[in-house]
């Protein structure tokens, strides 16, 4: 097995450990089709052929960090923290805050049954906090990133020891029960939605496009 892991500063490339079979890659699905965001060769993500069903989550919850990341790669404070069209507060770091508290909720709260981890960027005068607190201050975007990074971290942690068989497992979710893995696949779609609006946000900013 091999790992490949991204490294960069201030809170870039943290989509975490991508797994997957040596030499074992398949074409990208929608890649013949879609204009790159970058050349394949520099593209962080991973595209193999992961064996199971966690390493499957695993992979596109992996790549859609990195997706994310990529679209925030190389803008500054103001960049970051433009909003998109009024009255709405959405902004590529209105979309880091909010990743790393839904990150926070799920992987500590819900699956780990932590309900005294603290909440992050909640106020109860203002449930969008994390959008609304997104200012143009590179010291929220400092601490943005670095939030995000330790929430993951500490996300695939708990993900390494998770066993095959648990993704069954039922948990409490909003006074009922969901499997384990209905909740996983709920992380990769709230990620695959604001992945969506990174694009256009992205396009907003300085026209680049591209998956």
């Amino acid at each position: 097995m091999s790992e490949r892991r991204s490294n960069a500063p201030d809170g870039r490339r943290s989509g975490g450990t991508a797994t997957r079979l040596t030499g074992a890659v398949r074409p990208r699905l929608g890649g013949a089709v879609s204009k790159l965001w970058t050349a394949p060769e520099d593209d962080p993500r991973i595209f193999g052929q992961p064996v199971g069903e966690k390493a499957t989550y695993r992979e596109y919850l992996g790549n859609y960090r990195l997706t994310i990341e990529m679209k925030c790669d190389g803008l500054d404070a103001e960049q970051l923290g433009r909003r998109s069209v009024p009255p709405s507060t959405l902004s590529l770091l209105g979309l880091v805050r909010h990743l790393a508290q839904m990150e926070n909720h799920w992987f500590q709260r819900v699956l780990q049954g932590r309900t005294d981890a603290p909440r992050l960027d909640k106020r109860e005068d203002d449930p969008d906090w994390d959008f609304g607190g997104a200012v143009l201050d590179p010291a929220v975007v400092k601490d943005a990133f670095a939030t995000w990074k330790a929430e993951i971290a500490k996300a695939d942690e708990w993900l390494d020891a998770l066993e095959e068989a648990d993704l069954g497992r039922e948990v409490p979710v909003d006074g009922g029960s969901h499997a384990t893995r209905d909740v996983l696949v709920h992380v990769i779609e709230e990620y695959a939605r604001h992945a969506g609006h990174a694009d256009l946000l992205r396009e907003c900013i300085d026209g680049r496009t591209g998956v």
